[in-house]
């Protein structure tokens, strides 16, 4: 069964207690989303759910709200499984800030922090576990953690887990929940893998779609550039001029992020990168440093297509095509978030023209492809930005290794 989009004016009619109500008030949120008008009411009936919504329609309060209530009236436990570090801290800071006032206590298991005080939070016995699945299936087998008690499951950003190599994980911890649960799954695209999974562990599933699966965001204006990796330093240093806001920047690598950084910050602007080389420490300093204005560009690889919420991006560049059409979605819906516009600009060599194909298939819309304005005189500092950065080159980075194309590997 798959429910259309309707939105009511408030949260009131969806049977959330009132207490809940009254801290949803407090922060200011007034009018649910139609992903969280159609989940909550359904989540707190017990049903199974698997809801596909873009990003940046609320799916953590979809989620999070029936959780917190149901949770509040049994003495059962909550997991969340999200696919990287930074989309579990931000989804912990959501439930805190809610349940905070009535004393939730919480677990956020990651890799890149201290397995030592993750361990002492498990013992507190926290009513939520937010963990991605790596963390969660290393603590399991050491038996530092037991999921008996779980009998609330989310899966967010689905898609994405199975992009970067968990559904082995995903179906040992399946192995070890409890027969007996809830479980809602989430995400932006509807491949094969998401229907096995939703076939295999859940109880009939009510699919609710917010969105067609692939459907990019609506708020965001698109633009294409065709152009050498020569002149792409060139083509994002006349972009950077240009433009006004904050700048999101996508790059395929690690080695490439770090380049690209170099050289805008030649260009005059702030900028600061994050990628998997970074330690946790440093990827929170930097998304803090990117929301508080400090930084006015972030370049990142796909770690950050759904791992950061901030506010009013002005503009995201693909600086290098992602490595499949989904991951296109998920950079663009970074900007244009909670109806207000944004725009996505993407270089394309020629040899990708059938990845802007792929992309094009998927959204279902033709990206406009502009003239190349004229660009500014190279400068010194450009050489090398494009080592080991384009498609369908031999180019080696500098450890001498060719360039692991495996999505989750150059983040």
């Amino acid at each position: 069964m798959t429910q259309t989009n309707n939105v009511v004016p408030s949260f009131n009619a969806l049977g959330i207690a009132p207490e809940l109500l009254g801290i949803l008030n407090r922060l200011q949120f007034n009018s649910p989303t139609p992903i969280q008008h159609q989940c909550i009411p359904a989540a707190l009936d017990g049903k199974d759910i698997v809801g596909i919504a873009q990003t940046g329609t609320g799916k953590t309060l979809a989620f999070g709200v029936p959780m917190l209530q149901l949770l509040s009236q049994n003495n059962g436990q909550g997991l969340i499984l999200l696919p990287t570090r930074e989309l579990a801290l931000q989804v912990n800071e959501v439930l805190q800030n809610i349940g905070r006032s009535f004393g939730l206590r919480t677990a956020v298991l990651i890799g890149g922090a201290s397995s030592h005080g993750q361990i002492m939070d498990i013992r507190r016995e926290p009513h939520i576990l937010v963990s991605t699945p790596g963390r969660l299936i290393d603590l399991a087998r050491q038996k530092k953690l037991s999921l008996k008690k779980v009998n609330m499951v989310v899966l967010d950003e689905a898609d994405r887990m199975l992009d970067i190599g968990f559904m082995p994980a995903i179906k040992q911890i399946f192995g070890i929940l409890p027969r007996e649960r809830q479980t809602l799954m989430f995400s932006a695209t509807m491949p094969s893998a998401i229907a096995e999974i939703a076939a295999r562990y859940m109880k009939m599933p009510l699919r609710i779609e917010v969105a067609p699966s692939g459907t990019a965001a609506k708020n965001v204006e698109q633009e294409l550039f065709i152009i050498s990796k020569e002149a792409k330093i060139q083509l994002l240093d006349k972009i950077l001029s240009d433009t006004s806001g904050t700048v999101l920047v996508f790059s395929r690598t690690k080695f490439g992020a770090k380049k690209i950084t170099t050289n805008v910050r030649a260009m005059g602007h702030a900028a600061i990168e994050i990628h998997s080389n970074k330690s946790l420490a440093q990827r929170k300093a930097a998304l803090e440093g990117f929301k508080s204005g400090r930084f006015r560009v972030l370049v990142a690889t796909d770690i950050a297509s759904r791992g950061i919420d901030v506010k009013d991006i002005s503009l995201v560049v693909n600086y290098d095509l992602p490595d499949n059409a989904e991951g296109y979605i998920h950079r663009i819906g970074r900007t244009g978030r909670a109806d207000k516009f944004g725009k996505a600009v993407s270089f394309a060599t020629p040899e990708e023209r059938r990845d802007v194909r792929d992309i094009e298939r998927l959204i279902k819309k033709t990206i406009p492809v502009l003239a190349l304005p004229i660009l500014p005189p190279r400068r010194a500092v450009y050489v090398g930005v494009d080592r080991g950065n384009s498609r369908g080159q031999n180019n080696r980075p500098f450890n001498g290794r060719n360039r692991n194309r495996n999505f989750g590997r150059h983040q």
